[in-house]
């Protein structure tokens, strides 16, 4: 057992003992290389019971689990001490109160509330299912779910998650949680429908204060409180079916109901009803006026494309919400077309606002009807970049509060597949633009998020310096806006690593040139829409504020 004041590894002095299990005790520990608080784990190798293998094991696969996972609502795992007797995993420590806590002291939640927080426990668990192979989180409940005082919330206690293997018929004997368990997984294969399912009695217990653990029979959440919204209780219901087959059938389809819940109500598809019977009733009309056979066909069709041409074609308009109605309806019509995509990528792009309101509109549109694209044609790719370069430059994440290494997330997946698909034409004009955010994408996933435990060096830093500059200097045939938004992306990186960068002793002035590059280039750019006008505008005012910021850091380590 570790000593209060002791020191793990010559960095992690011991502060306090924050909680305990059967064969481990959790600590609050001092980084003092970093003067940073962690959380670390004490894991003994060996106990008193005839099962302390398996249970370190299973510790010690939590731990390895975590360690390759990165996502703002999952702790990180930082380092995993074994000196032989005792394991020592250090994390984060999350400050704030557990959703159970919460609701023993202050009652049950807000609608609006509970909604925030399962879109956020939405985008975590759709990342854990996205991994290869998938990641079954198990246990998911007011107890493992963390509210930091900011707002934002974290999810805890990987002892149970599982990978996901198709071809597996059970898993392991440890169920997870009576009462937000689903059926199958007290006897079968579990996948990402059993989160679903305890999600959905997660959002019960908050809204309603029934603890699902006590076994009283199931009632929708309007039967406790009448005040709740119709469509939050279609939501849950549908969350929690017995049968997986009848629930969401992934998390991205979660999401879009909880951002869109009025289209889900009764009232809404009734509505939706007459209006298909007038439409059917039109189309029938419609075609016995056609002539038969080819000719009909022939017909249909060309009305199809005048449809989605007419479209595709609103770009004039000034209502965001009608141009992205229209172009999710040109996409029905043709959903191998790009055009479309294209239109709605760039809508939200001119907007100038992409939260996560904006994401999980354009994801959900854009995974649907991914899979009929060509994606060897230049078009695929430039729509690829395009979408990247609105995350990694746009992105203002869950609470409205823009957070770069969140920005790094979710573009990576873009910039890897353009960089990793060698089918892709080489007409893509924008691929050197592109595979730099990559470079960059990947510079982060590799050092900052600290999958692998490395440390980026000054060799590192000097490497992705090189490719910057190379890309910098052949971007010139790029649009103003394709400029600006590159360097916009590395004025940012430059700002958020100057710490890092300092410490690694990289060259202050190799810096400062990038810095001083970036914006000679930018002011010697005339760019004619407002969009990227306003962009120029920024990076303008940023330079300044981010060199004196630079400045600052290595004066401070010199003085160190």
């Amino acid at each position: 057992m570790a000593q209060i004041g002791s020191v793990i590894d010559g960095k992690y002095e011991i502060l306090t003992e924050i909680g305990r299990g059967g064969m481990s005790i959790v600590y609050l520990a001092m980084d003092t290389h970093l003067n940073k608080q962690w959380a670390v784990k004490e894991i003994r190798k060996k106990g008193n019971g005839k099962n302390d293998e398996i249970i370190v094991n299973s510790l010690l696969a939590e731990a390895n689990l975590m360690k390759r996972l990165d996502h703002p609502s999952l702790p990180r795992i930082v380092d995993i001490i074994d000196n032989g007797q005792t394991i020592f995993v250090v994390m984060d420590y999350i400050e704030g109160e557990s959703l159970d806590k919460i609701i023993k002291e202050y009652g049950v939640q807000s609608e609006e509330l509970v909604i925030s927080w399962a879109k956020q426990l939405c985008d975590a668990l759709s990342y854990l299912h996205s991994q290869k192979p998938p990641i079954i989180y198990r246990d998911m409940k007011p107890a493992n779910v963390m509210l930091k005082p900011e707002g934002n919330i974290k999810i805890i206690d990987f002892g149970i998650a599982r990978e996901y293997k198709e071809l597996s018929l059970a898993d392991t004997t440890v169920l997870g949680t009576k009462g937000y368990a689903p059926p199958e997984q007290y006897s079968g294969q579990t996948d990402a429908r059993s989160d679903i399912f305890a999600l959905g009695m997660t959002m019960h217990h908050l809204l309603t204060g029934v603890d699902p653990r006590k076994g009283e029979a199931y009632a929708p959440v309007r039967m406790w409180n009448p005040e709740l919204s119709e469509g939050i209780e279609l939501i849950i219901d549908k969350c929690v079916q017995p049968a997986a087959e009848n629930r969401y059938q992934n998390c991205g389809e979660l999401l879009y109901d909880l951002e869109h819940p009025e289209l889900i109500t009764r009232d809404y598809k009734r509505k939706q009803k007459r209006k298909l019977r007038l439409f059917i009733a039109a189309a029938v009309l419609s075609v016995l006026m056609l002539i038969s056979g080819f000719v009909t066909k022939a017909v249909a069709s060309n009305i199809n494309n005048n449809n989605y041409d007419e479209l595709v074609g609103v770009g004039s308009a000034t209502d965001i919400d009608k141009k992205i109605d229209n172009y999710k309806k040109a996409i029905k019509i043709y959903p191998d077309r790009i055009e479309a995509y294209d239109k709605m990528a760039d809508a939200y792009g001119e907007e100038g606002s992409f939260g996560e309101k904006e994401n999980a509109e354009i994801m959900y549109v854009y995974n649907s009807g991914k899979n009929n694209l060509d994606k060897t044609t230049p078009e695929y790719a430039e729509l690829n970049y395009k979408l990247g370069a609105m995350y990694f430059n746009y992105y203002d994440g869950i609470d409205g509060n823009p957070v770069f290494s969140d920005r790094v997330q979710k573009a990576y997946s873009f910039f890897e597949e353009n960089y990793e698909n060698v089918e892709i034409s080489e007409d893509f004009k924008n691929k050197n633009i592109s595979d730099c955010y990559y470079h960059i994408c990947s510079f982060y996933k590799k050092f900052i998020f600290k999958n692998t435990g490395e440390e980026a060096s000054k060799e590192n830093y000097d490497e992705l310096f090189k490719t910057i500059n190379d890309t910098l200097a052949s971007v010139g045939s790029a649009s103003p806006l394709d400029q600006l938004n590159l360097y916009n992306s590395i004025l940012m990186l430059m700002y958020d690593q100057r710490i890092n960068m300092a410490q690694v002793n990289v060259e202050e002035n190799d810096v400062l040139e990038i810095m001083d590059k970036v914006y000679e280039y930018a002011n010697g750019i005339t760019p004619q829409k407002d969009q990227a006008k306003n962009l120029k505008e920024q990076i303008l005012e940023k330079y300044q504020e981010y060199r004196e910021a630079i400045t600052r850091a290595y004066e401070n380590h010199e003085e160190k």
